[in-house]
Order: structure tokens, then C-alpha cells, then sequence
């Protein structure tokens, strides 16, 4: 069964004021379209937004390494520093017997930033390769890994505010480590990569696939 697209009927919507405009033709990968209601210039698709979203996420994912091994605070208890990598951290929250802290800053600062890293991985991979591609479930999966990106930021909002509160002098206090910044350029590309990728790439290889599938049947 041959699927349709806008983009096959030269149509686009126009990311402004989405107007769906009729095209005259079809546009070239990198020639602008006008809007003829707001006048506005964009893309049919993103140029090379499968390109710019690996080149974001392999960042992402080099700055996640020192993010976790370099410490993400140091707790000074009368002037003896103490420094602390998230790890260590989640490990102190455990020992203390504060479970749900523990689940939670491993959750956001561990396991999502994984997850989304991975994620789209796997997307741009689908999304060139066709392999195994459900443009369906694969375009929900891309919005869930998009609203998750910003909750990465907690652990950095934890860090922030131990440091503006447990400030006691020379008796304790917490200052933040080199790996809050690694962290947050975690976190920043991660979500660069994702705005990077354009999901509707995923209907048009899956189009293409099944197009050609079923001209060799015939």
C-alpha cells in the first residue's frame, strides 16, 4: 500500500503561522519556501538535521563522561573539602536511608541523559537506514525524549541551591565542582541534537521504502 505525505503532494506547513502552502513543484533540499500568508522563509525540511543532530549528540555524549567522573561538589565540613562526583553523591543519599532523593537525582542525572543520548542515536540511525522503522511509535518516542531533556537540569538546580543555602562559614559549606559544567553542556546539546531532528525525515524514508517495495512487486 502506497502511503502519501504532504511533501509528495507539494505541500508545506509553514512553522510560523501554520499555513499549508501549495507548491508549485517541488523544492530543492536547500531552497527556501515564502509563506503566502506571513510571508515567512523556511525549510520543507531542515537541512541536514540528521547531520547537525549526531554531531550534537556525540557531543553530548563526550562531555557526559567527565560530567561523571569529575566532582560535582565539594562539602567543606571545618575547612576539609570533601568532593563528591554524582555517584558518590546518589551513594551518600543511600547510605543515609533518603531512598526517594537518591532515585530521583540518579534518575535525572543518570538514566535520562542515557536514555536521550541513546534515543537519539537510534532515531538518526532509523531515520537514514529505514531499518526496523515504525514512523509512528518512532515519532511519539522523539517527542517523549524531547519534553524529557530540560528534566536533566535537576541535578543542577540541586547543586545550585545547596550552595546558596549551606553557607556556615568555616564550619560548612558547598561549593560546586568542575562537573557542573560538563553536565550542563550535557544537558544543552542533548537538547540542541533533539531540536536538530527533523521527525518528519522518518515519514519520508518510510514513504520511499514502501514506494519501492511496491514498484517491485509490480
Amino acid at each position: 500500500m502506497l502511503i502519501s505525505t504532504a511533501k509528495e503532494k507539494n505541500l508545506a506547513l509553514c512553522p510560523q503561522c501554520h499555513k499549508l502552502n501549495a507548491l508549485l513543484q517541488s523544492p530543492a533540499k536547500k531552497e527556501k519556501i515564502k509563506c503566502v500568508r506571513c510571508h515567512g522563509v523556511y525549510y520543507q525540511r531542515t537541512p541536514y538535521s540528521l547531520q547537525y543532530t549526531l554531531a550534537w549528540n556525540i557531543a553530548a555524549l563526550l562531555a557526559f563522561i567527565p560530567a561523571n567522573l569529575y566532582p560535582i561538589m565539594i562539602i567543606y565540613s571545618l575547612g576539609i573539602g570533601e568532593p563528591s562526583t554524582i555517584l558518590s553523591g546518589i551513594g551518600q543519599f543511600v547510605d543515609q536511608g533518603l531512598y526517594p532523593i537518591a532515585v530521583i537525582i540518579f534518575t535525572a542525572s543518570i538514566i535520562v541523559p542515557l536514555i536521550k543520548i541513546i534515543g537519539l542515536f537510534v532515531l538518526v540511525y532509523r531515520a537514514y537506514t529505514g531499518v526496523r522503522l515504525q514512523p509512528d511509535k518512532h515519532s511519539k518516542f522523539y517527542h517523549v525524549l524531547e519534553f524529557l531533556g530540560p528534566w536533566s537540569m535537576l541535578d543542577v538546580f540541586v547543586v545550585a541551591l545547596l550552595v546558596a543555602v549551606v553557607e556556615l562559614g568555616f564550619v560548612t559549606s558547598v561549593e560546586a565542582g568542575p562537573a557542573i559544567n560538563y553536565f550542563t553542556i550535557t544537558v544543552i546539546f542533548t537538547m540542541i541534537a533533539a531540536n536538530s531532528f527533523d521527525p518528519r525525515l522518518l515519514w519520508d524514508k518510510k514513504q520511499s521504502s514502501e514506494n519501492a517495495k511496491e514498484e517491485n512487486d509490480n
